[in-house]
């Protein structure tokens, strides 16, 4: 994908199974260069990584934010409990994560409500 383009729309697509089938059956017309045989496997591995999220107040701030270090299913995968999730932001945080003030709380509550155990 990236020999013909920036990885961010990937990265923060968000898109389940079906809908990555058609980008990719849309970048094949533009000419990208995949054997067909691998067509099923780059599928279903975007599927995966960069799989569909929750709808909610944060899910934006997630898919532009988080997804600059992290894929989806990395995410999702997250199991954390609330607390676990501030531990997690302030880290990131302290790596340089540009997460705005106002915006914290908001993705802590969309992590929290949707990635919690």
């Amino acid at each position: 994908c990236g020999g013909c383009h920036d990885l961010r729309p990937v990265q923060s697509s968000a898109r389940d199974k079906d809908s990555w089938n058609e980008v990719v059956q849309n970048m094949l017309q533009k000419g990208a260069d995949v054997a067909d045989a691998d067509i099923p496997v780059l599928v279903s591995y975007l599927a995966e990584h960069y799989g569909p999220m929750p709808e909610g107040k944060g899910k934006d701030i997630v898919l532009n934010v988080c997804t600059m270090c992290h894929d989806l299913k990395r995410i999702r995968q997250g199991n954390r409990s609330p607390e676990e999730w501030e531990e997690t932001l302030n880290s990131m945080l302290n790596e340089g994560a540009p997460l705005s003030e106002a915006d914290y709380p908001v993705v802590l509550a969309y992590l929290s409500k949707n990635f919690a155990h």
